[in-house]
């Protein structure tokens, strides 16, 4: 097989914005991959660079930069080598973890608009689907590895491409040899005691012994696979809308309509949302012990970090949420920071919120206060803001973030929630307008 134009066609969509960074290790696949991406980048004038991730796992790797970074020089391509720390967590095996920092510091490495190539091949992708299937995966184990998807850090627009992904490691050493490029054999490589390592070295030889066109046949199912991933993503959304209240959370009475099938594919999508992954028997716990638990219970289930609860008759991922800042002087026209999101009142001529004769800086916005009461716009009477939660269907977990924007011991109003009646304008009158943001998780 000529790898070359195989390459090229898997490189159509590059544009001039792109610049490439080769995932290089050192061995055979990645130095067939950089040896074919520094030839398309200099026929193409695409800018190229080379990263070799050191794990310092094994006494070999010491002379292995050094070898990158001559290999990588010869091809006219700068190599850089960023050095890892592999830490071990529970469950967690050394593969994996590997794989983790390698990824994590390629994605450092990366700048907006890069495209991050690695050398995956044909092979790779049979072992990949094999091992989820030892796993008992699921279509998107199954899929395997897709030739391109996303990358690290959305704001940076990165992606990875795996142009070798039909290639056959058998064309990419016959490749090697006839360009006489030198390659670091891993001596990990032989050790069965990794899975991917026994497929490959015990069972992928046997079966393409029996079955010559094995992986290409493997691969065609991965791909099959793929395409009924995308159908049930793309079924999900559809019936996701109308499953979801305003704060996120999903309705119990909806998914009970739905067929088995159905509730099972929106509830794993709206699931893997919130960064939540269950396994098939932790999707079913969720639906037996939260969602069909008993209606006077509190029921939750713990998935690594996360918890997956239920209130009035509805699913809830509570987010983690920063610590609240109160807000003991407000200023017109300016946002202000109260740790789990950010306020600001301005003044408008129309469509305002709040009444124009409240006086801004007596105002103040605090967290979790007791014994209040309010009457929302549009209520008949005051009542206890314990009772008004309950109405207004705001989760135990949430009321200590919610924002409460005080006149001294009054309740003005609950940004986001509601306006007390007695600091609502008439229609079409200028006041003062409530604009409040919630702070995304995770952000500083």
């Amino acid at each position: 097989m000529d790898l070359y134009p195989v390459f090229c066609r898997q490189m159509r969509g590059l544009t001039p914005v792109h610049s490439l960074v080769v995932a290089f290790s050192g061995g055979l696949d990645s130095t067939v991959l950089l040896a074919l991406a520094a030839q398309f980048a200099k026929e193409r004038g695409i800018n190229i660079r080379a990263v070799h991730i050191a794990h310092g796992l094994q006494d070999a790797a010491k002379d292995w930069p050094a070898h990158c970074a001559e290999v990588a020089a010869a091809l006219g391509v700068a190599c850089v080598t960023e050095a890892v720390q592999v830490v071990l967590g529970p469950r967690v095996s050394l593969e994996a973890a590997a794989r983790e920092a390698r990824y994590q510091a390629l994605g450092d490495a990366m700048q907006p608009n890069d495209i991050l190539l690695t050398g995956h091949h044909l092979d790779d992708q049979a072992e990949t689907l094999l091992l989820a299937l030892k796993r008992g995966a699921g279509i998107k184990g199954l899929a395997a590895m897709p030739e391109r998807k996303p990358f690290g850090c959305e704001r940076k627009q990165n992606q990875q491409w795996r142009p070798l992904l039909s290639c056959s490691r058998q064309s990419l050493e016959a490749y090697a040899t006839e360009q006489g490029l030198s390659w670091i054999e891993d001596p990990s490589n032989s050790d069965n005691n990794f899975d991917r390592n026994f497929l490959r070295n015990r069972i992928l030889p046997t079966l393409l012994a029996q079955w010559p066109s094995f992986n290409e046949t493997l691969s065609r199912s991965a791909e099959l696979c793929a395409e009924q991933l995308q159908l049930a993503q793309e079924w999900a959304e559809c019936d996701l809308p109308a499953l979801l209240n305003e704060a996120g959370g999903l309705n119990i009475a909806g998914l009970t309509a739905l067929s088995v099938a159905r509730r099972h594919n929106v509830l794993r999508h709206w699931l893997q949302q919130h960064n939540v992954h269950p396994s098939r028997a932790q999707l079913h716990a969720i639906w037996q012990e939260v969602a069909l638990a008993r209606p006077d219970a509190s029921p939750e289930v713990r998935l690594d970090a996360s918890r997956i609860c239920r209130y009035q008759g509805v699913l809830y991922v509570p987010q983690k949420a920063g610590q609240p800042i109160a807000l003991l002087q407000l200023k017109a026209e300016l946002w202000q920071d109260a740790g789990v999101g950010r306020l600001r009142l301005s003044w408008v001529e129309q469509e305002a919120d709040l009444i124009a004769e409240l006086d801004i800086s007596q105002l103040q916005l605090s967290f979790n206060i007791s014994g209040l009461r309010a009457q929302p716009q549009g209520r008949a009477g005051s009542r206890p803001l314990k009772k008004l939660w309950q109405e207004y269907a705001v989760p135990p977990w949430q009321r200590s973030q919610m924002p409460l924007l005080l006149q001294r011991e009054n309740l003005v109003a609950i940004p986001g929630l509601f306006v007390s009646q007695a600091y609502v304008p008439k229609p079409d009158q200028a006041g003062w307008r409530i604009e409040w943001e919630v702070k995304p998780e995770g952000k500083p």
